[in-house]
């Protein structure tokens, strides 16, 4: 990326600050999938049940989302770049320890450890990239952003599966703890990238007060945006988490081409990030942008839900479904920047991405209701429903606030 950057005439600044971000994001979504290849292995070794497992992550799910909006605060306060490193350090070390915890009991507060260093990197990585990349490359910069995360995602699972499967889980989280532990060392002692002037100076700079937490959270735009988050999350933990189980029961379809389906999803994903990036740069309706993604995605859901046809061709609609999800990606971050007033850029972010967090955990519950009762279409009506409810979210979030 930053050869390509660097060929079009990016300034080097800019492509260092982003290579830098996208290097911490790497890290939050490295981790994030650490423990899921391994819980076998744990379940044996700690004598515990699946459902015990399943709690570390709500912990740390729980504690990430409520974090984000202290992390917002303290982006604006202190400084985005000291926020980011303390997170990555935290993150790591807490993951390591946990493949020394001698017992079950002890990863639970390392687990909440960990979520709390994974709920900087939003506000701390968006901020950053909002005072370091010009607005007409700003699109493209959050698309990086995003498929780095990605790359993450799709790395941890074969990282860490590979790692147990030959040494052991107590080795695998060390080793992959230790590994984002050492690229924050090396982020801290070349920190430059990652300067960010600080919400104060950033709005003195700009001719006016600070605003509050309570200023910001009492803003319509940014209840739109956080509600706009919430219910794409919904729609996300609805097809990632449980479309395979739904495409078996409901549509007939093998494992591996129920298993292919989500793959798909995420190459659709990804490809539409990359694209949608570039859109967003030549473009100011992003509202606009937003809406018609969201739409079509919506409108593909439904279609894979009530559409009688072979199961290769709801695994197409799936498909379609995240490459429209990913094309409105980097407009919905500019979005949230152009709705961030001067010097809150940490607050924003930080509430607005509370609302990832707060539907992946509402969603599941939701979905898993549903197949529960068996109702295995109504996984993708239920997450196409939250993709067209969001539709209006998108169109509120698009003025600026005076």
């Amino acid at each position: 990326m930053s050869i390509d950057a660097r060929a079009a005439g990016w300034p080097a600044a800019e492509v260092s600050s982003i290579g830098a971000v996208c290097s911490a994001h790497f890290c939050s979504h490295f981790l994030q999938l650490a423990l899921a290849p391994l819980f076998i292995m744990m379940r044996a070794d700690l004598q515990v049940s699946f459902i015990e497992l399943g709690l570390l992550l709500s912990v740390f799910y729980l504690f990430s989302g409520a974090g984000q909006v202290a992390a917002g605060v303290l982006v604006d306060r202190f400084g985005a770049d000291r926020l980011l490193l303390a997170g990555i350090l935290t993150q790591g070390a807490a993951t390591a320890a946990m493949g020394i915890a001698p017992s079950y009991v002890l990863l639970l507060p390392l687990a909440a450890l960990a979520g709390l260093g994974n709920s900087v990197y939003h506000p701390a990585d968006l901020s950053i990239l909002s005072h370091k990349v010009a607005a007409p490359r700003l699109g493209r910069a959050f698309a990086a952003h995003v498929i780095a995360g990605s790359i993450g995602f799709g790395l941890s699972p074969i990282v860490s599966g590979a790692i147990g499967a030959h040494f052991g889980w107590r080795t695998a989280l060390i080793a992959m703890g230790l590994l984002v532990v050492l690229i924050g060392l090396l982020l801290a002692v070349f920190r430059g990238p990652l300067r960010a002037p600080a919400g104060r100076a950033a709005h003195a700079a700009a001719g006016g007060t600070p605003h509050s937490f309570l200023d910001v959270l009492a803003m319509p735009v940014v209840l739109m945006a956080f509600l706009y988050f919430t219910l794409t999350a919904v729609a996300l933990s609805g097809i990632q988490s449980f479309s395979i189980v739904a495409l078996q029961e409901g549509f007939g379809a093998a494992v591996a081409l129920a298993t292919l389906a989500v793959a798909l999803f995420q190459v659709g994903n990804t490809a539409g990030v990359a694209i949608g990036g570039h859109v967003a740069d030549r473009s100011t309706q992003h509202h606009q942008i937003a809406m018609s993604g969201l739409a079509a995605a919506a409108a593909f859901g439904f279609l894979a839900a009530w559409l009688q046809a072979a199961p290769e061709v709801t695994v197409g609609l799936i498909a379609l479904v995240g490459f429209c999800m990913g094309l409105t990606t980097p407009s919905r971050d500019v979005l949230v920047r152009s709705a961030a007033p001067a010097g809150a850029t940490g607050k924003v972010f930080g509430i607005v991405y509370s609302g990832y967090d707060i539907g992946s955990l509402v969603g599941p519950l939701m979905f898993g209701l549903m197949l529960d009762h068996h109702h295995p279409r109504m996984v993708f009506v239920g997450a196409a429903a939250a993709l067209a409810l969001a539709v209006g979210t998108a169109f509120a979030v698009r003025r600026r606030p005076t």
